[in-house]
Formats: C-alpha cells, sequence, structure tokens
C-alpha cells in the first residue's frame, strides 16, 4: 500500500490562497479601523459630556455665587436699614428723654421756687422762736468774688447772725451737701458778713426722714411742711453749727 500525497498546489491555489489573505488581512484593517474610529468617537462624546458637564457645573457655581451674592446684598441692606431705624429710634427716644427731662427740670425749679415763696414769709418767725432775733429777708442772692461764684435762696439776717436758706421740692443728700460747700463759701464771697455767725437751713415740700437726720447731723436746721404750716424740724436740744 503506497503512501497518500497530497497534490501540489497549483499558481491558482497559491493565488487564491493570497487573495483570501489579503481579504482577511483588510477586513481585519477595517474592523481595526472600526473600533478605532468607535472609540474616538466614544472619546469624543467624553470629552463632548465631559465639557457640558464642566459648562454646567460652572454656570451652577456661577449661579451660586450669584444668589449668595445677592442674598448677602439683601442681608446687608436688611441690617443696615435695620440699624438705621433703630438709630432713628433711639434718637427719638435720647430727644424724648431730653424733653421729659427739661419738662422735670423746670418743673422742679417752678415747685423749688414754691417752696421759696411760702418759706420767705415765714422764715424770721421761724427762727426767731428758736431765739435768732433775725428781721430781714434777702431773696436770690448771687454774688462772684475772686473766681469763685455764690447763689442763695435765701438769707435771713440780723446785725450778727445770717441764716442761709436752700429751698428744694424733693431735699436729698446731695442737696444738703451742696449747700454745706455754699456755706463754706458765704464770707469769701459775702465779706460783709465776715464777722457775722453764718447758720445753715434747708427746705423742701418732701423731705426723707434719713435726709432731714443728716441734714440736722451736719448741724443745719430743716424746715419742713407740717399740715398748712412751716416748721423747724430740729428738736431743742440742737446746737447749730455756725460758719
Amino acid at each position: 500500500m503506497q503512501p497518500f500525497t497530497s497534490p501540489a498546489p497549483t499558481l491558482d491555489d497559491i493565488l487564491r490562497l493570497f487573495q483570501e489573505t489579503d481579504r482577511i488581512i483588510k477586513e481585519s484593517q477595517k474592523e481595526s479601523e472600526r473600533k478605532a474610529q468607535e472609540n474616538e468617537r466614544k472619546a469624543q462624546e467624553n470629552e463632548r459630556k465631559s465639557q457640558e458637564n464642566e459648562r454646567l457645573f460652572k454656570e451652577k457655581q456661577q449661579e451660586t455665587e450669584r444668589l449668595f451674592k445677592e442674598k448677602q446684598q439683601e442681608t446687608e441692606r436688611i441690617i443696615k436699614e435695620s440699624q438705621q431705624e433703630t438709630d432713628r429710634k433711639f434718637q427719638e427716644m435720647t430727644i424724648a428723654i431730653k424733653a421729659v427731662n427739661s419738662s422735670i427740670g423746670k418743673l422742679g425749679n417752678r415747685l423749688g421756687e414754691f417752696v421759696e415763696e411760702a418759706v420767705r414769709p415765714s422764715a424770721v418767725r421761724l427762727f426767731r422762736e428758736v431765739g435768732i432775733d433775725v428781721h430781714e429777708v434777702q431773696q436770690n442772692i448771687i454774688a462772684q468774688r475772686n473766681g469763685e461764684s455764690l447763689e442763695l435762696d435765701l438769707l435771713v439776717v440780723n446785725d450778727n447772725d445770717a441764716v442761709a436758706i436752700e429751698c428744694k421740692s424733693n431735699l436729698s443728700v446731695d442737696d444738703v451737701n451742696e449747700h454745706l460747700a455754699r456755706l463754706d463759701k458765704i464770707k469769701r464771697v459775702l465779706p460783709r458778713y465776715k464777722d457775722n455767725r453764718i447758720l445753715g437751713a434747708v427746705a423742701g415740700m418732701v423731705i426723707p426722714g434719713q435726709v432731714a437726720q443728716y441734714a440736722i447731723r451736719k448741724g443745719l436746721y430743716v424746715i419742713g411742711q407740717n399740715g398748712d404750716h412751716l416748721e423747724l424740724r430740729n428738736t431743742p436740744v440742737f446746737v447749730a453749727k455756725a460758719w
């Protein structure tokens, strides 16, 4: 038995083989090109989407910044308007308080003048009752000397004594202290009384008990209302301080 042998390829067979190989190569190249184009298209699409996303992000960021800026400006405007309104109300309140204080001050002055007018006709009687034989009442004394000034509501005098009276609607400890300072200046500012015995007194429409006691401890006479008349609230053993 003889071995089987393939017939030798003919020129046509070789030509067909080359053609088939060339076809496969070309199809493979086309497929590679197609896939490359597809990949390029996808890459371009991804790039487009990325650019679009970046654009949208920037727009969103810009919109957010715009809204934030508008909100910030609106908040600043509201705060500024609120501050201006607060300042306006504060100024109005300050003006109102000043007006009230001015009215109270004027009322206090009027009441003080009322007390002064009530004390003036009774002053001589009151001090004669305690042994000070005064005979003259001077009112609203204003004096200046050597850079010092002095104002006295009432000054009740005789040849040897002078009683300086301070009149207030509502007597306070500060009023007492201020009058003590006045008494220290009388002989310097009013030298015609340098040889007189200077005494002090305070009068008030309202005199709290502790204020009256404070004035008495400081050596002052205290003149207060008792019903329809004025009286000295010092005890019979009281000894007045002399300046």
